[in-house]
């Protein structure tokens, strides 16, 4: 007995209809209404909780933007964002951005378990926590939350509210220069907080950033943690192949 090849996967429902709204959106500009779910549902012939499930999707993916009240709307085309190991005020320059940061609070404190391992210190010992809202061309694009030790870097609590560059300061001030660092990148739900500085809903995704970044002795130098909006950004990092000079001992990682 012959036995052919396997029947192939039957295309989910909502999968088509969210196919036909990608071909809608791509013949609109921004800031466009779509077609209520009534409306594509009779034009597509389909449930309205398949419709809606299409639309959720493309609002979590960024193609669409809902206003309450007001219905759904083409987005505006994502962000690319360069993951450089550079200050923000950088790398924002890089893409034709101005930079700008909003301090929400700065602090002494004393380190816990996670941010005393990854500056290398003792529980309790002192650090600084920085949490600043960054923007660019004045649009709310991350929030912030920098930890450095206290010892390591005194009076930078001063310092860092009168400069928007962390970086900047830790160069000229302190004459420390971060040259390797750890990135790892996550999801999370956006906190009312969150929701609130980055201006999106409460639940939203979240792309969450967190560096952990080692001066040329290999000393850790800062451990931050950044959120951006998922359905604005798209991050591109540069990967450049390791041309045999040896081989690379890995960071420990906590």
């Amino acid at each position: 007995m012959t036995v052919g090849p396997p029947a192939p996967a039957k295309e989910p429902k909502y999968y088509s209809v969210k196919r036909h709204l990608l071909e809608i959106i791509g013949t609109l500009p921004a800031g466009s209404p779509v077609p209520t779910e009534r409306e594509l549902t009779a034009r597509v012939g389909t449930s309205r909780t398949t419709v809606r499930q299409a639309l959720s999707d493309l609002v979590a993916e960024g193609r669409l933007i809902r206003r309450q009240g007001a219905g759904t709307f083409v987005a505006e085309p994502k962000i690319t964002w360069p993951l450089q190991l550079t200050s923000f005020t950088e790398q924002a320059a890089a893409i034709g951005f101005r930079a700008g940061a909003e301090l929400l609070s700065a602090r002494r404190t004393r380190a816990a378990g996670e941010v005393a391992a990854r500056l290398r210190l003792a529980v309790g010992a002192p650090v600084y926590r920085l949490e600043r809202l960054r923007l660019a061309d004045d649009t709310p694009i991350a929030l912030e939350i920098s930890h450095l030790s206290a010892a390591r870097f005194p009076g930078l609590l001063g310092r860092a509210r009168r400069s928007s560059s962390l970086y900047r300061v830790l160069t000229e001030r302190y004459r420390i220069v971060p040259v390797d660092a750890e990135e790892t990148i996550e999801t999370a739900p956006a906190t009312p907080r969150q929701a609130e500085l980055l201006h999106t809903d409460t639940g939203a995704p979240m792309l969450v950033l967190c560096r952990h970044s080692f001066d040329a002795d290999g000393v850790p130098v800062e451990f931050v943690t950044s959120w951006y909006r998922g359905d604005r950004y798209t991050f591109v990092a540069r990967l450049l192949e390791h041309a045999g000079r040896g081989t690379v001992e890995p960071r420990p990682v906590y």
